[in-house]
């Protein structure tokens, strides 16, 4: 079998297991997760976990399976599987739990990464935005948790410009002439 066949072959079984099951497990914090297993977690997914549990110094997080992906990816209406978002969302809360700081909060922002990644390495090749949080109202909770309005500027710039290139295909000549 080859590599398309195989992949086919896992994105037609993912989405006969999600829709077998609603509460299937999609996310996983990096303390719960295998770090052994980088074709669920991708590659930087399991290494996170795995720093994670041997007791390295690693932010909170989570990881969203390659198997939601998979199933996102044969799902013809492009529709999430059913349970994502709700585990995203109380994987979220733990994070703001572990950390003190909130999603959205102007005072006290919970800023996030996005990378993707999968089980092969592909250096360069896979997207990340990074201070996902940051908004108008965030970025006055920034200036005032660092005492440094160019570095939250900054990092205000950064997003915007990853968000604009990842989510939204806005090309990076575009910052360019912007910022």
């Amino acid at each position: 079998m080859d590599n398309l066949e195989t992949l086919e072959k896992t994105a037609t079984d993912a989405v006969i297991s999600a829709s077998a099951t609603s509460h299937k497990k999609f996310v996983y914090a990096f303390h719960e997760g295998d770090g052994k297993n980088k074709q669920l977690l991708g590659g930087k997914g399991a290494n996170l976990c795995e720093m994670t549990q041997i007791g390295l110094n690693v932010p909170p997080g989570f990881v969203i399976s390659t198997e939601a992906c998979l199933t996102y990816l044969a799902d013809t209406n492009r529709k999430l599987p059913a349970g994502v978002m709700q585990q995203v969302k109380e994987n979220l809360i733990e994070v703001e739990h572990l950390t003190g700081k909130k999603f959205g909060n102007p005072e006290n922002p919970l800023l996030v990464s996005v990378r993707s990644g999968s089980a092969l390495s592909m250096p360069g090749m896979m997207d990340t935005i990074l201070n996902l949080g940051l908004n108008k109202l965030t970025l006055q909770g920034l200036i005032k948790q660092t005492q440094n309005e160019r570095f939250a500027y900054d990092a205000y710039r950064r997003f915007i410009q990853l968000f604009g290139k990842v989510a939204l295909g806005v090309p990076d000549e575009k910052f360019d002439h912007e910022f």
